[in-house]
């Protein structure tokens, strides 16, 4: 449903460096009682909902956006995103500073900032954050280990980094550290970059660079999924598998907001993991829900139109509509060392063959931005044309030329093909069921689908156990870097079943690769746009993978939430969040 265009900035400029500065009746604000400075309040259960159950907690093994959203209230990094701007911003660092190379980077350190109180310290008492805890985090990401998928973040780019992760496979301990950390004292730290590097800062606001206690992993291991502990302004008291979560208020949080309040005001977060998208609206009209982010497929065009016509009389006019262009795309995934998909041939029919207009308008029901006709970037960085980029629409003239190309003209004989997804309460299966149809229409070949819950989806991508699948990607950090470095082929393993990540699809192509850290390494912003953009089209000539469209996301908020901005990347920092309290008349 293209009505505007997001209004991004591309941040891959080189940059300059600053100091930093459960309940079920309807809320409507009561529990919120103590007013505080600027016509603010304290109190009150935050309750929103989630389409899938989170995979994990442990920073290092974050790659889905689910638990992105609930783990962002638990831990901070040494920085995090402005949820209005999504600049970069101080978190645990008080202040950071670079020096004339552009490769030496010192971190002040917060003072008085301690972890949750949990049964990993002793006495049960959060203990204070120092340096050794960011080192501690940092060298974990540097570490060959099953659980860490953050190793990116650093790789070619931290000093040592690299050596250290060798050094590491097999579970072995180097007995040196990693070169690039170093710490000053307790409260400052520095880092030493191989190069100069116009991502650094945005990296450490990523999922991976959340900082947590040694003493949590020692203690909780493999169970840091549900036991994380963290710094944030919120802690997880209760977990109903598959069910709820309840984080509430970290009494000793270090934040305030620009007039003085000490934060955060919200007492409680309460998160429900409902499939079903018309239950959960329902929930929300009830006032069961203080938010609800996406809305039902077939109810979309009715919801947004009665919000938007004054002459309208609707149940929704209360409620606080906001739209955004997302930093999202959804696509289907070749895994590239499958026998089937190293054939060119087979990718372009499939890529051909597909109507994405109609998905779009008819599946969809207009939820999203724009149909994917271009690259696998969405269309909301300033700077950056994704027009410029030619992609694919459907075309059965072509599709049918490349299959017989392949050897199965007519579909004939082509083997029987699974298409692996997530249900993201159903719309992930209604689009399948329509590429599924298309593929029967148009070239008169088999697909089943196999919908499996979300952890193990991402698990069989990762893995190699799925041929051809479905991905939705949100961008952890706003830059089209983001998309590009899922089909980055050097760190893609030879085994097909070793574990590929971020590149889950195993595209390896040298002349994509060369593109890619040309861009890397480039200074010049037309340079780095150039260079990603060949990147980019290389891909798409390559029928690298299938682009469906790129996202458009709607949120709903009680009328009495308040200071709850919306995000292309659907960051959200509820520390901030506060109710309006209800007169009474």
């Amino acid at each position: 449903m293209k009505k505007f265009s997001a209004n991004i900035v591309l941040l891959i400029f080189p940059f300059l460096l600053f100091d930093c500065g459960k309940k079920t009746e309807q809320n409507t604000g009561q529990g919120v009682e103590n007013q505080a400075l600027g016509g603010r309040f304290y109190g009150g259960v935050f309750r929103m909902n989630e389409s899938e159950y989170i995979k994990t907690l442990f920073p290092p093994s974050i790659t889905d956006a689910f638990s992105y959203r609930i783990a962002n209230q638990i831990y901070e990094g040494l920085l995090k995103f402005d949820q209005t701007y999504l600049t970069h911003k101080c978190g645990l660092a008080e202040s950071y500073s670079v020096d004339s190379s552009g490769k030496i980077y010192t971190f002040k350190l917060r003072k008085g900032v301690f972890f949750h109180d949990a049964d990993c310290f002793e006495g049960g008492k959060g203990r204070e954050f120092t340096a050794q805890d960011v080192k501690e985090c940092f060298t974990y990401i540097c570490t060959n280990n099953a659980q860490n998928l953050g190793f990116e973040i650093f790789n070619g780019t931290l000093k040592g980094a690299k050596k250290y992760f060798d050094a590491t496979i097999g579970g072995k301990k180097p007995d040196f550290e990693v070169e690039g950390i170093k710490i000053i004292d307790d409260y400052t730290i520095e880092f030493t970059l191989e190069k100069k590097s116009s991502l650094f800062l945005y990296n450490l606001a990523r999922p991976f660079a959340y900082i947590y206690p040694k003493e949590a992993l020692l203690k909780y291991g493999n169970d840091m999924r549900i036991k994380p502990v963290g710094t944030g302004a919120f802690y997880l008291s209760a977990v109903e598998e598959d069910i709820s979560m309840i984080l509430k208020k970290n009494e000793h949080y270090y934040g305030k907001d620009s007039v003085g309040n000490k934060l955060p005001f919200i007492d409680a977060l309460e998160i429900r993991f409902l499939k079903d998208r018309k239950t959960e609206l329902f929930e929300f009209k009830k006032g069961n829900f203080d938010l609800i982010y996406r809305l039902p497929t077939d109810q979309i065009i009715e919801i947004v139109e009665s919000t938007m016509d004054d002459s309208q009389e609707s149940e929704y006019k209360k409620y606080l509509m906001q739209r955004e262009a997302e930093m999202s795309t959804h696509f289907l995934m070749f895994n590239h060392q499958h026998p089937l998909f190293k054939n060119i041939n087979i990718r372009k029919a499939i890529c051909f063959a597909i109507d994405r207009n109609k998905i779009l308008e008819y599946v969809l029901q207009g939820e999203g931005f724009k149909a994917g006709v271009n690259g696998i970037t969405p269309p909301v960085f300033d700077g950056y044309d994704i027009e410029k980029i030619k992609g694919y629409d459907l075309n059965i003239d072509s599709a049918k030329y490349y299959l017989a190309k392949a050897g199965y003209k007519d579909g004939k004989n082509f083997p029987k093909l699974t298409l692996d997804l997530n249900s993201d309460a159903e719309r992930n299966v209604a689009v399948a069921t329509e590429v599924q149809k298309e593929l029967k229409d148009n070239l008169n070949i088999d697909i089943e689908l196999s919908v499996v819950p979300m952890a193990q989806h991402i698990d069989n991508s990762i893995n190699g156990k799925s041929a051809f699948f479905r991905i939705g990607w949100l961008a952890d950090f706003p830059n089209p870097e983001n998309f590009l470095f899922l089909f980055y082929g050097k760190t893609v393993p030879k085994s097909p079943n070793g574990t590929s990540f971020p590149n889950v699809s195993r595209y390896h192509s040298p002349v994509f690769d060369g593109y890619y850290e040309k861009a890397m390494q480039a200074i010049e912003v037309k340079d780095i746009v150039a260079n990603f953009q060949n990147a980019e089209q290389t891909l798409m000539n390559d029928a690298g993978v299938v682009v469906l469209w790129y996202d458009e996301g709607y949120r709903l908020l009680q009328p009495y939430v308040k200071n709850f901005p919306n995000n292309p990347m659907q960051y959200r920092d509820l520390s901030e969040v506060y109710f309006e309290r209800t007169v009474a008349k």
